[in-house]
């Protein structure tokens, strides 16, 4: 059998399942059981890395019909080529910090906690590479299926009532609204594919609003307000989970699918002349704002890391309301900057809490001279997550603001740069804390140090912020026929 894209996407998705099925077989081994799922990740991210070169062949893959118009299909493109590239890479490094995560902290099931991790990768890949509206919807919800028991992983009271708010929104959400929405679409056009230029023209703007009100709640894992609660209770589960559900996989899924929905089922002429565009919008801008406020009144590290999550997701659903092509550029480069920048900081929140039991950032005074790495690196995710050069940050709000100018909205630019401000009022207090303030007395023991590999992978990360800051003309490049000569059919 020859090599061809049509291999490869195949590969993409059945890769994860076999690492899962190794998992399984090498549970009671653990050293041979972690080593299947780095050397998975590799090989996907391999794969991946291949599908990223073949992405402008537009390869498809046709499972089977279930009626005409209605298939599980794939076909490559290079938004899609993109989210499956993040989501394979930080596979990777969040693996290694799994590995010193979970060890260092002596958490139970961690055989059930790696297979669930490649069940949920392997229904990103599906997204990522989903050729209609229907495989889309399919493997939106195998991802929520599979990340659930990620999330009540400890067991407890806790962690079963967060996971049961997490798994209950998301399924409300997308069997009430997203599946309905797919269903409209197939009536109102006799097919769900992505197609480029979109396939709606033909619908009139108020029925087109309502489909998009239905896509923007229903894609609930993009956590547009007020249909977020299920991301902050999902921060009972162990760090590298919320690793995964902030940068790999979950809300990256959600606002990739948002996207892609704007881009290949409205199009982008079309969206300009929908109404609940603009208010979308709106209330995407709210979201950036209320969701920093509420990431103040926080003092629990992961928590506050969730609200900004919240935020920083609304830039994206932000850009795609307002469909212009530097917006929608701005929406797809912070798909990729936040991935980086987040799981940095939730990777160091983890480190923090593997070396010295502290959670709350009011207990933060001082580690930072006890653990200097792992405060530089979330110093670093913090100014890329604020926006400051030269960190990868930076650039969508730079494509945003030009987008809202472009788009005559200039209270967005306002909200923007008020959205920073506010970045910088919940984050750099804790680098302040950690690096700054003296260590309360009497002095507590010395704290520990987190696992090699807790420190490495964050600081990787973090790097990653500082190359993609360099990187963005190729990025650009590989990303803008998307925005430009497809957004006409």
């Amino acid at each position: 059998m020859s090599w061809t894209p049509e291999l490869a996407l195949a590969l993409a998705l059945i890769l994860p399942l076999i690492g899962g099925a190794a998992v399984l077989g090498l549970g009671a081994k653990p050293n041979l059981r972690e080593a299947a799922t780095l050397i998975t990740a590799v090989a996907l991210a391999v794969v991946v890395a291949y599908l990223v070169e073949a992405s402008g062949s537009r390869p498809e893959l046709v499972l089977f019909e279930l009626a005409p118009g209605l298939e599980l299909k794939f076909k490559l493109e290079p938004l899609g080529a993109m989210f499956a590239m993040v989501a394979s890479s930080l596979w990777i490094i969040n693996s290694l910090y799994s590995i010193a995560y979970m060890r260092g902290n002596n958490e139970k099931d961690q055989t059930r906690f790696y297979f669930c991790f490649t069940i949920s990768i392997a229904a990103a890949m599906g997204i990522a590479l989903s050729g209609n509206l229907l495989t889309l919807f399919f493997f939106y919800e195998a991802l929520s299926l599979a990340t659930y028991p990620l999330v009540a992983h400890k067991g407890d009271a806790k962690a079963k009532r967060g996971a049961s708010i997490y798994l209950g929104i998301l399924l409300a959400t997308s069997i009430g609204l997203f599946l309905p929405g797919v269903f409209a679409v197939y009536a109102f056009t006799g097919t769900t594919d992505f197609t480029v230029g979109g396939i709606l023209s033909g619908v009139g703007p108020m029925a087109g609003s309502v489909l998009l009100v239905l896509f923007a709640f229903g894609i609930g894992k993009a956590a547009l307000m007020p249909v977020h609660p299920w991301l902050p209770n999902a921060m009972v589960a162990p760090t590298p989970v919320s690793a995964l559900l902030h940068a790999v996989a979950v809300v990256k899924a959600g606002v990739f699918s948002i996207l892609k929905v704007v881009v290949y089922i409205f199009g982008a002429d079309y969206m300009q002349t929908l109404p609940a565009a603009d208010v979308l919008a709106w209330v995407a801008g709210g979201s950036i704002v209320v969701a920093s406020v509420f990431a103040f009144t926080k003092d629990n590290l992961k928590a506050r890391l969730a609200y900004s999550t919240v935020s920083q997701l609304s830039y994206i659903t932000l850009g795609a309301m307002l469909a212009s092509p530097l917006a929608l550029l701005g929406a797809a480069l912070q798909i990729v900057m936040h991935a980086y920048g987040k799981i940095t900081l939730f990777m160091t929140a983890g480190g923090i809490y593997t070396g010295a039991k502290k959670s709350e950032i009011s207990q933060l005074d001082g580690l930072g001279r006890y653990m200097p790495v792992t405060f530089a690196a979330f110093t670093i995710g913090a100014l890329s997550i604020i926006g400051v050069p030269p960190f990868g940050g930076v650039w969508p709000k730079v494509f945003l603001m030009e987008g809202a100018a472009e788009g005559g909205q200039p209270w967005l630019i306002v909200m923007l740069i008020g959205s920073t401000l506010l970045n910088i009022g919940y984050l750099l207090p804790i680098v302040i804390r950690g690096f700054f303030k003296p260590k309360p007395e009497p002095s507590p023991m010395r704290p520990g140090q987190p696992p090699a590999l807790a420190w490495i992978a964050p600081l990787i990360t973090a790097g990653g912020t500082i190359v993609l800051f360099f990187a963005i003309g190729p990025l650009i490049d590989f990303l803008s026929p998307v925005f430009t000569t497809e957004m006409t059919p």
